[in-house]
C-alpha cells in the first residue's frame, strides 16, 4: 500500500498530559491536522515517543508525508550501506527511526500488529547482519580467520546468527529483546584451523551483542540474549554447527524442540543457518502424532508461572501479560504445542509465526477457537506495544497504580472502564481455553472392581508400556478413564482381558498414553476394538501410530476412491528421503488406511461389501504408486526398461476388487520388450532377466518385513505355467500362452484379470486382449467338463475345515466363485466380481432369475460373515473364542440373531446354492465334492 500516513489513520490515542501533547504537536507545525492529533496523543501519553520526535523532528517531518512502508525502505535501504566505524552509530539512528515510526504507525491504526512486529525484526536482521559483516571484516583483516577472504565478510565467513523466540518469527515487541543462537560452519575450516576460526566467532560474537546493546547517547540497537543456544552455562557464545547437532540429538527438551518452531536464520553465512535447521527438522517434527509435548509444555508453564510468583486468582493491576494468566505466552504455548504434536506428519503446519499457526490449525481441523484466539493474541500484542512504548521498557506488566491505568486508556484510546472490561474478558477466555487444553483435569473416579478384574489390573505396572516414571504418571491419569469406559461394556469382565492383552502387547507407554490423555474418546475405540476384534488389538499395540489417523480430522470423511489414494501415497513417497523410506513410507501409509477401513467396518459405517472395495483400493494404490520407485531403484543399477516395460495385472480378490483384511495378491508381470535383446544401465541384464529380476524386486517391496511390517503377501502362481514358468512373462509369450495352450482353469482365472500397476498402454492392450479372447467362448462342453472335474478336485484337496470355513466346501465362496467364472468364460463378458458374472452368465449356465438371485444372496451373505471373520482373526474362526462382541459384530446385517440362527441360516443358504451348482456341472461333481 503506497497511499500516505495520513490518509490511512483510524485511531488516535488521547494526551494523558496535555502539554506534553501540545509541545509535540509543536515540532510539525505543517502537517496534516489528523496526523498532529496521533502526534499529540502520542507525545502526551509517552515520554519515550516525545524523545524521539524531539531528536528525529527534521526525518520525521518529511517521513511522515510519505507512506510509511515508502519511509521504512529508506531507512532500511540506508542502514544496509553502513560498515566500519560507522555502524554503530547508524544503526542507532535507524532504530530511533524505526521506532517512532512503527509507534506512530500502530496508534493511528495504519500498520497491523504484524505490520508493526515486522518492521522491528527486519531492523534487527538489518541490525545483526551489519555487526556481523563489520567485525567479521575486522577478524579476517587481521588473520584471524584462516583462508577467509575480505568478500566473506559479509556472509559471515561461514558464521549464522539463528534469530529465536519472536525475532525468528517476525513478532519482535516494541522494547524487545533479541534472542540469538549464533553457530559457524566448521566444514569451512581445516582441523589445525579450527581452533583459531572459533575464537575469532566468540569474539565477533561477544562484540556484537555489545554494540547492538550499549547505550550511548545515541541510545541503543537491539538488547541481545544469547541464552538459548545449547547448554549456555558451560557452553561459548558461538557453537560450531557439528557440536550444536551432537547436543540436540542426544539431549535435545521439548522446550528447545518448541523454540525451534520459530528458528530462523537471520544474518551471516545464511544457507548455512537453513543447512543446519533442516539437518534439525527430525529433532524437532516427530514422525507420530507427539501428545506427551502437551505435558511438557504444561510443566514448563507451571514452572514460568512458581519462578515469576504468577499464580492466584486474576488481577489486573501489575497482571503480566505475557507471562500470567490467560497472557501471550499462554497462546504461544498453545499453538506452538499443537504445531509439535502434528507438525511430524503435516508440514504445511511448520509455520513461525502464532497467527499463521492458528489459521493452519483451523483450517487443518485441530482447532475450533482459531479466531477467538487471533483477535485476543493481536489485542494483548496492542496493550504490551502501548506498556513498552510508554517509557522503552521491556515489560509486560499492566500499571500497578490507578494513575498508571489512566495513562494506558489514554494511550489506547479508551474509557477506563471498557478497558478494564476488556482486558479482564481477553484474559479469562484466553485462560479458559488454553488451560482447558494444558490440564484438562482430572480424570473420573475408577470404578468398583471384581476379584478377578483386580487380578488383571494388578499386571499392569509390569508391563513395558509401564517401565518408565513418567508413563507410570501420564497413567496414573488414563487409568480410571479406562476401567470407567470399560464398566460400560455388555461384559465389562470380557471386555478387560482384551484391554489387559491390547496393554501387555504395548512396547512403550508414553506417547500413546498422552494420545489418551488429551483424546479420552479414543479410549472408547480401544475397548471397541479390542472387545470385537482381538487381534486387531494386538496389531494396534505393535503399531499405535496408526492411532494418529483418528486425530488428523478426516478419518471419518467419505471414502476418497482409488485414484485420490493412489495420488496420496505417491506424494508421500516422493516426499522420502531414499528408496527404504519410501518402503517404510508405504507401509505406514497402507497400515493407517487398513486401519481406517477396519475401524469403519466394527462400527458399522459400513459393511463387508463396502469393506471389501476399500480394502481393495487401498491394495491397488500401493501396487500403483510403488511400481514407479522400485523401477527408479532398479533402473539406477541395470537402466530403463527395455521397449515399453511392463504391466501388473490383478487376479483373483484383488482383480474382482473385493479383499479382506488378511488377504494377500494375486499378480501376473507381463512386459513388452519391444525387440531389445539387453537394458542399458551401467550393469546391463538380458531383457527376460531385466524383468525377471525387476519382479523379484517388486514382490520383495511388498513382502519385506521391515520395522513397520510386510504390505502384503504375494502369490503369482496363476501366471502361465504356474510354478514353473518365469515370474515376468512377455507379452507375445502371454498372449500365445493363452489362445493356444492354456488350461481352462486358466481362462477362469483370466475372467478376474485386470491392470492395476505399470505401463497404462500396455495394461490397456492386455486388457482388450483378455476381452477379446474371452468374446471367443471356446467348446462349451468342455468347459462344463473341465470346471466340473475342477471342482471335484478342489473338493478333495480342500475340503471345508469346519462350520465356519466359509471359502471352501459346496455352496460356498469358491464354489459360487468358480460357477460365476464359469458363466463369465461361456459368455464372453468382461464383468469380473461374483454378481455381474452371474447375472450375465445366467443364459449359457441355464440358470433362473430366482437361482441367480439365491446364489447371490447367498454369496453376498457368506461375504459380509468372512469380511467381519477375518478382521476379527487370520486364523480359524471360533465364536466362543471371539466373545459377546465379536459375535455381535458377525451378526451385524445377516438378519440372524444369534449365532445359532446365523449357522442354520449359512447352512441353509450353502446347500441352496451347492443344489444350484450341482444341477449346472453335473452329479459326478457333486459326488466328488462329497467324497
Amino acid at each position: 500500500m503506497s497511499t500516505a500516513f495520513a490518509n490511512r489513520i483510524t485511531r488516535s490515542s488521547r494526551p494523558y498530559d496535555p502539554d506534553r501533547g501540545a509541545e509535540a504537536q509543536a515540532l510539525f507545525p505543517d502537517l496534516p491536522p489528523e496526523l498532529r492529533a496521533v502526534i499529540a496523543g502520542a507525545g502526551g501519553c509517552s515520554p519515550y515517543l516525545k524523545s524521539l520526535m524531539e531528536r528525529e523532528a527534521q526525518w520525521a517531518t518529511v517521513a511522515l508525508t510519505l507512506a510509511p512502508e515508502t519511509a521504512l525502505e529508506a531507512v532500511l535501504a540506508e542502514g544496509a550501506t553502513l560498515d566500519g566505524p560507522q555502524v554503530a552509530k547508524g544503526l542507532r539512528q535507524a532504530k530511533r527511526r524505526v521506532a517512532l515510526l512503527a509507534g506512530l504507525a500502530d496508534l493511528a491504526g495504519v500498520w497491523t500488529v504484524e505490520d508493526v512486529t515486522g518492521a522491528l525484526t527486519r531492523l534487527a536482521d538489518l541490525s545483526v547482519g551489519r555487526a556481523i559483516a563489520s567485525l567479521t571484516a575486522g577478524e579476517i583483516a587481521k588473520g584471524n580467520l584462516p583462508g577467509a577472504t575480505a568478500d566473506e565478510a559479509d556472509t559471515g565467513a561461514g558464521m549464522v546468527a539463528i534469530a529465536m523466540g519472536k525475532m525468528g518469527a517476525h513478532e519482535l515487541n516494541y522494547s524487545s529483546d533479541i534472542d540469538l543462537i549464533c553457530l559457524f560452519d566448521d566444514t569451512r575450516y581445516d582441523a589445525d584451523a579450527l581452533t583459531e576460526a572459533r575464537a575469532a566467532f566468540v569474539r565477533i560474537t561477544r562484540k556484537m551483542a555489545a554494540m547492538l546493546g550499549e547505550r550511548t547517547s545515541d541510545g541503543y540497537v537491539f538488547r541481545t540474549d544469547l541464552r538459548l543456544r545449547p547448554d549456555p552455562a558451560v557452553t561459548p557464545v558461538c557453537l560450531s554447527m557439528e557440536a550444536a547437532e551432537r547436543y540436540y540429538e542426544s539431549v535435545g527438551r521439548t522446550w528447545e524442540r518448541a523454540a525451534y518452531i520459530k528458528a530462523r536464520a537471520c544474518a551471516g553465512d545464511i544457507a548455512a543457518g537453513e543447512r543446519f535447521l533442516d539437518h534439525l527438522t527430525p529433532f524437532v517434527w516427530r514422525r507420530h502424532l507427539d501428545y506427551a509435548a502437551i505435558r511438557d509444555a504444561h510443566d514448563i508453564r507451571l514452572k514460568i508461572r512458581e519462578h515469576k510468583h504468577l499464580h492466584g486468582d486474576l488481577k489486573l493491576e501489575g497482571h503480566n501479560m505475557k507471562l500470567g494468566t490467560g497472557g501471550i505466552r499462554e497462546i504461544e504455548f498453545f499453538t506452538q504445542t499443537r504445531q509439535l504434536i502434528a507438525g511430524g506428519r503435516d508440514p504445511d503446519l511448520r509455520v513461525r509465526g502464532t497467527v499463521p499457526g492458528l489459521r493452519l490449525l483451523a483450517k487443518k481441523g485441530w482447532e475450533e477457537d482459531a479466531t477467538i484466539l487471533i483477535d485476543d493474541y493481536r489485542a494483548h500484542r496492542e496493550v504490551e506495544h502501548r506498556v513498552q512504548m510508554i517509557a522503552d521498557q521491556q515489560t509486560h506488566a499492566l500499571p500497578s497504580a490507578p494513575d498508571g491505568f489512566d495513562r494506558l486508556a489514554a494511550f489506547m484510546g479508551q474509557d477506563l472502564a471498557d478497558l478494564r472490561r476488556d482486558l479482564t474478558d481477553r484474559l479469562r477466555r484466553v485462560s479458559q481455553i488454553t488451560e482447558g487444553f494444558f490440564a484438562p483435569g482430572t480424570a473420573r473416579p475408577a470404578p468398583e472392581l471384581s476379584p478377578q478384574a483386580e487380578d488383571i489390573v494388578a499386571q499392569w505396572p509390569s508391563y513395558p508400556a509401564l517401565r518408565s516414571p513418567r508413563a507410570v504418571e501420564i497413567f496414573g491419569r488414563v487409568r480410571p478413564e479406562i476401567l470407567s469406559r470399560l464398566s460400560r461394556a455388555a461384559r465389562p469382565d470380557e471386555a478387560l482381558v482384551h484391554i489387559d492383552g491390547f496393554l501387555r502387547g504395548l512396547p512403550a507407554g508414553v506417547q500413546l498414553f498422552s494420545m489418551f490423555d488429551a483424546n479420552p474418546h479414543l479410549i472408547d475405540l480401544v475397548v471397541d476394538i479390542a472387545a470385537t476384534a482381538p487381534e486387531l488389538a494386538t496389531y494396534l499395540a505393535r503399531h499405535s501410530g496408526v492411532f494418529d489417523a483418528v486425530i488428523g480430522g478426516d478419518f471419518f470423511a467419505p471414502w476418497p476412491g482409488v485414484s485420490a489414494l493412489t495420488d496420496d501415497l505417491a506424494t508421500a513417497l516422493a516426499a522420502a528421503s531414499d528408496y527404504e523410506a519410501q518402503l517404510s513410507t508405504a507401509r505406514r501409509w497402507r497400515n493407517e488406511w487398513h486401519f481406517r477401513v477396519g475401524v469403519h467396518h466394527l462400527r458399522g459405517l459400513i459393511d463387508g461389501e463396502e469393506a471389501g472395495r476399500h480394502y481393495a483400493d487401498v491394495a491397488g494404490a500401493i501396487l500403483a504408486a510403488l511400481w514407479p520407485p522400485v523401477v527408479a531403484e532398479f533402473t539406477a543399477k541395470h537402466g530403463a526398461p527395455p521397449g515399453r516395460g511392463a504391466a501388473l495385472l490383478g487376479m483373483g480378490s484383488l482383480g474382482s476388487e473385493r479383499l479382506t483384511a488378511t488377504s494377500d495378491l494375486d499378480l501376473i508381470v507381463i512386459y513388452d520388450p519391444l525387440d531389445v535383446d539387453t537394458s542399458d544401465g551401467r550393469r546391463p541384464l538380458a531383457t527376460r532377466a531385466y524383468f525377471a529380476r525387476l519382479t523379484q524386486a517388486f514382490v520383495t517391496a511388498l513382502t519385506a518385513p521391515l520395522g513397520e511390517g510386510r504390505l502384503y503377501e504375494v502369490d503369482m502362481r496363476l501366471r502361465p505355467s504356474g510354478r514353473q514358468g518365469p515370474v515376468a512373462t512377455s507379452l507375445k509369450s502371454f498372449t500365445d500362452y493363452q489362445t493356444n495352450e492354456a488350461w481352462t482353469w486358466e481362462h477362469l482365472a483370466l475372467t478376474r484379470a485386470r491392470p492395476v500397476a505399470g505401463d497404462p498402454a500396455l495394461g490397456a492392450e492386455v486388457e482388450a486382449f483378455r476381452c477379446g479372447l474371452l468374446s471367443q467362448k471356446g467348446d462349451a462342453a468342455k468347459i462344463r467338463a473341465d470346471v466340473a472335474q475342477m471342482r471335484a478336485r478342489l473338493a478333495g484337496a480342500k475340503p471345508a475345515s469346519g462350520a465356519w470355513d466359509l471359502k471352501a466346501g459346496p455352496g460356498r465362496l469358491q464354489d459360487i466363485a468358480l460357477l460365476a467364472q464359469t458363466g463369465a468364460l461361456l459368455s464372453g463378458v468382461p464383468a469380473r466380481d461374483v454378481a455381474g458374472q452371474l447375472a450375465q452368465g445366467a443364459a449359457p449356465l441355464n440358470l433362473s432369475s430366482n437361482d441367480v438371485d439365491t446364489l447371490s444372496d447367498s454369496e453376498r451373505l457368506l461375504w459380509q460373515c468372512q469380511a467381519a471373520m477375518r478382521l476379527m482373526t487370520a486364523g480359524t474362526f471360533d465364536p466362543e473364542t471371539v466373545g459377546a462382541g465379536g459375535r455381535s459384530f458377525l451378526l451385524r446385517g445377516t438378519q440372524a440373531d444369534d449365532i445359532d440362527e446365523l449357522t442354520t441360516l449359512l447352512a441353509d443358504r450353502t446347500a441352496a446354492a451347492a443344489g444350484i451348482i450341482d444341477g449346472v456341472l453335473g452329479k459326478e461333481a457333486a459326488d466328488g465334492v462329497d467324497g
